[in-house]
Order: structure tokens, then sequence, then C-alpha cells
């Protein structure tokens, strides 16, 4: 059986502070000058090195440089890791190698050296230019600087680069919503990832919420927001993710269709498939969390592995559809058996209930979601995973 494209993901879990909204794996440094980055590349390599027997001689198809926040390191740093990677595994001619950017940690020059290291696209996280909504998230850098910011990247040679937005913020009215999106797309960038604040467990904003818009005021937002940025040449192509001339991120549509992924790097997760029987054998596994930890685990015989889990075969259905109906151009009947194991029989029962409750299109040949779907995706994924249950 075929197996499905394979991606990298490398987790930096350093920032100079964290925010809070953020539940990422992420660590406040306050300064790049006290991140160990010769020993976290150590790490990282040997992290690698351990994960290559699962690759196979696989072709890397994207890698994706999140945290915390990546830019803190040099561009040295990047040099020597992808190094690495070209002299362990193949790389598509066309690879996307993204690395995610704040404007409030970037020295001068810093742009130039990812793009000679082999970095080709930019995710800038710039959540809003007004200061108050960026105050109130705890952000570092103002608007000014992430003018900046995007302003280096360009004169550096980055042409495909996404902008990070946040929208229903503390105070935002939909003016100043809409004020942030013409920013944005003032800018020229090739993607642009939309998406609203939610109040996660385990953060600052949990314990301590933010005075955030009414919901009247948040459906005004979305609508507008999704209005101009149409009328502006961007589609949308994932609940949260829009992109001009068809540039959309290759990384996340690989998740999102359900592909493999290796994950190197403190918290970092990784889905990998194998052939197996009549299907596809799929495990996750992910790393240390904590980078202390993950750093000592570099001479420890148990590697950098926290964790991992076969996913049995009822668990196929939700996992593949939690992904795949995300995107707005839906699922073909095809890509659900190939994924799932499930026939297209045992489907029909949940999406007639779909349909019927306005989640899905009427398309015989695939399965897509309505505007309410994509709204009310948990509704629609609960029909959806009644079909791995046994008959």
């Amino acid at each position: 059986m075929r197996l499905p494209p394979l991606s990298l993901y490398v987790h930096v879990p350093w920032c100079v502070r964290k925010c809070p909204y953020c539940d990422f794996n992420s660590h406040g440094v306050g300064s790049h000058t006290d991140l160990p980055e010769d020993d976290y590349l150590k790490a990282l390599i040997a992290d690698l090195d351990a994960e290559l027997p699962l690759a196979a001689g696989r072709e890397l198809v994207s890698v994706f440089i999140g945290g915390g926040t990546p830019s803190l390191m040099s561009a040295g740093f990047y040099q020597r890791l992808l190094d690495a990677l070209a002299a362990r595994l193949p790389l598509a001619r066309d690879i996307e190698i993204t690395l995610e950017a704040n404007p409030g940690t970037l020295e001068s020059g810093r742009f130039r050296g990812y793009r000679q290291a082999g970095i080709n696209r930019l995710s800038v996280g710039v959540q809003s230019f007004h200061q108050p909504q960026l105050k109130a998230l705890g952000r570092i850098h103002d608007g000014r600087e992430a003018l900046a910011a995007i302003d280096e990247a360009v004169r550096a040679g980055f042409d495909n680069f996404n902008i990070d937005l946040m929208h229903g913020l503390p105070e935002q009215t939909p003016e100043l919503a809409l004020s942030d999106l013409d920013q944005a797309i003032a800018l020229s960038p090739a993607h642009l990832s939309w998406y609203q604040l939610t109040i996660e467990p385990n953060t600052e904003f949990h314990s301590h919420p933010p005075h955030l818009p009414q919901e009247e005021m948040l459906w005004d937002i979305q609508d507008l927001g999704h209005e101009r940025l149409e009328s502006a040449g961007f589609r949308r192509y994932e609940i949260s993710a829009y992109a001009a001339n068809n540039r959309r991120s290759q990384h996340n549509l690989n998740y999102w269709q359900f592909g493999d992924y290796l994950g190197i790097g403190a918290g970092a997760h990784g889905k990998i498939s194998a052939a197996g029987g009549e299907g596809l054998l799929i495990e996750r596994r992910w790393k240390v969390r904590q980078p202390d930890s993950y750093l000592r685990r570099i001479n420890d015989l148990r590697g950098f592995i926290a964790g991992q889990q076969r996913l049995e075969d009822a668990e196929l259905p939700l996992e593949f559809s939690m992904n795949a109906l995300r995107l707005t151009e839906g699922v073909p009947m095809s890509s659900w058996v190939q994924n799932t194991g499930r026939s297209c029989q045992q489907l029909e029962a949940s999406l007639g209930k779909a349909r019927d409750s306005g989640l899905l299109i009427d398309d015989k040949d695939g399965f897509c979601a309505t505007e309410r779907g994509l709204l009310f995706l948990n509704e629609l994924l609960a029909l959806i995973s009644e079909a791995g249950r046994d008959e």
C-alpha cells in the first residue's frame, strides 16, 4: 500500500516571554544570548538520527520550524541543521521550508541569513498592528516593528510568507479587526492565517480572562473579515487559512490531508504510517517536553521519546476526519477509504445525518463541509465518528 507524503516538524521551545493566551510548549528565556544553541542543535540531530528508521529513505516534502520563537536562533544554527538534514534524507526538489518568526526578536540582517541557510518560507506572528491589542496579548513588538520585519523579509528575498493575525481580541471592534486585515493585505503576503482568539486551559488568560467582544460582534468580525479577504483575492482553503495565487501551506496541507510527519525537538509530535496487512498501521509519537530534560536525553538510552501510541482501527475515521474536514474543498471518497479502511457504505448513514443537519454538501464523490459545517465542526465530527463504530 502506498504511504502518504512525509514532512518534518522541528520544535524550538524558547521565547522571550510567554504570551498569556499561549498553550504551546514554550518557555520564556529573556534573551537569545541565553540560548544553548550548540547543545540544542546536537540534540536535534541525535533526535533526527533516532527517527531515521521510521523514514526508511522516504523523501521529505516540507519542513516546518515552529515554537516557541524559532527566530531567536541564529542563521548559522539553521544552516547546520538543514545541512545535517540534507545529508540524511532525500529532499523534494520543490521542498517548502518554513520558519516561524516573531517581529520583536529580529536583528538586522537575520532574515537574509535565514534565506541563505535554505529557508524559503516565513510565517510572521504579527497577531495585530494595533498597540492596545498587542499589549493585551503580551506581545513584545509593536505595529511599526511588524511592518519593518516584513519589509526586511521581502528585501532579503522572501516572496513566500504568511502573516498570522488573530481576531476577537480584547476591546477589538469590527473596524479594528478589518484595519488589521487591510494593513496585512497591503503588504502582499502569499498567505494569511486569520483565526479567532480562544481561551485555552493552562494559560494566564484562562486564569484571568480578558474582556472579549460579545458573540454577536464576533460573528460580525468573522463575516466581514472573510468577505474582505475574498475580495482581495485570498481564497480560504481551510477554516482559518487563506492563500493568494493558490500559494497554500504545503506543510499544513500535509497535516490536514492525513500525511505523515517526523517530529524532533522538545515536545514535538509525529505521525508515521507503515504498511501492514490490508491497510496502514499508524503510530503517533511525542518527545520529552521540558527543554532541560530533552537536552539531558542525548546521553540517555531511552532516547527522546516520551510516549507513543498505535491508532486503533476504530479511531481512524475520527482522526482522519478531524483534519481533512477542515479543508474547504472536502474529502474524496477514495481518500476516506484509503486512510480509514472503512467502506463508503459504512460512512453513508453518517453522511446522510450530516446533510440533513445542513453540515455537509450533497456530493456523491466525496464529502465537504458547508459554511455551517466549518463553523460547527465538532458537531459534524461527532456524526462522522459514528462510522468508526463496529456494525
